[in-house]
C-alpha cells in the first residue's frame, strides 16, 4: 500500500474522530488543574496519544491472530469505558466537593492510565477496518492517529486550564461531570 494523500487524509480523519473522547477528558483535566505546568500537560496529551496509537495496532494484531477471541470481547468495550470513566469522574466530584479552597489534587499516574485506556478502547475496532493493510501501513496509520490525538489533547488541556481558572473551586466537580457524561456517551453509542 502506498502512502497516498487519501491514506494520510483518512488517517488524520480517523485521528480526529477517535480523539474526541480524549479531547473532552483533556478539557476536564485542565479544569481540574488550571495551574498545570506545560511539561505535565505534554505528559497527559502524550499518554492519550500513546494509547490511541497502540489500540488500533492491537486491534490489527487481533485480526491477524486472535480475531475470534477479540470478537467475543468487543461487546464489553462500552461497559469497560463506562466503568472506568464513572470511577474517575465520581472521584473528581468527591474531591471537588471536599475541597473548600485551594487547587485540586493533580491527576496521578494510575488515574491517567485508566483515562488513557477508557478513551482509547474504542480505537481497538479500528484494527478491524485496517485489517487489509500490511504492518507498515497499519503502524503508519496508528502513528498518525496518535499524533493527531496528541495535538488535540494539548489544545483540550489548554482550553480546560483557561476555563478552570475562571471557574476556580468548581472546576473539579465540573470536570468529573464531564467524564461521567463522556462515559455515558461511549456506553450509549457502543450498545446501540
Amino acid at each position: 500500500m502506498s502512502f497516498s494523500f487519501v491514506f494520510i487524509l483518512n488517517s488524520i480523519l480517523f485521528g480526529i474522530g477517535l480523539a474526541m473522547d480524549a479531547f473532552s477528558v483533556s478539557v476536564a483535566n485542565g479544569l481540574n488543574e488550571p495551574n498545570m505546568h506545560v511539561r505535565r500537560s505534554l505528559l497527559i496529551a502524550g499518554t492519550f496519544g500513546l494509547f490511541q496509537t497502540l489500540m488500533p495496532l492491537a486491534g490489527w494484531i487481533c485480526v491477524h491472530s486472535i480475531a475470534e477471541a477479540f470478537q467475543a470481547f468487543q461487546p464489553f468495550i462500552p461497559w469497560i469505558a463506562l466503568a472506568l470513566l464513572l470511577f474517575i469522574g465520581i472521584k473528581m466530584i468527591v474531591e471537588g466537593v471536599r475541597e473548600e479552597k485551594g487547587e485540586a489534587e493533580p491527576l496521578h499516574g494510575g488515574a491517567l492510565m485508566i483515562q488513557g485506556i477508557a478513551t482509547s478502547i474504542d480505537a481497538l475496532s479500528v484494527g478491524f477496518t485496517i485489517a487489509e493493510y500490511n504492518y507498515v501501513s497499519a503502524l503508519t496509520e496508528s502513528l498518525i492517529i496518535g499524533i493527531v490525538t496528541f495535538g488535540i489533547c494539548v489544545a483540550g488541556i489548554r482550553l480546560g486550564k483557561t476555563i478552570g481558572t475562571k471557574l476556580a473551586g468548581k472546576a473539579s466537580v465540573f470536570g468529573g461531570i464531564i467524564l461521567i457524561l463522556i462515559g455515558l456517551e461511549i456506553f450509549i453509542t457502543g450498545i446501540t
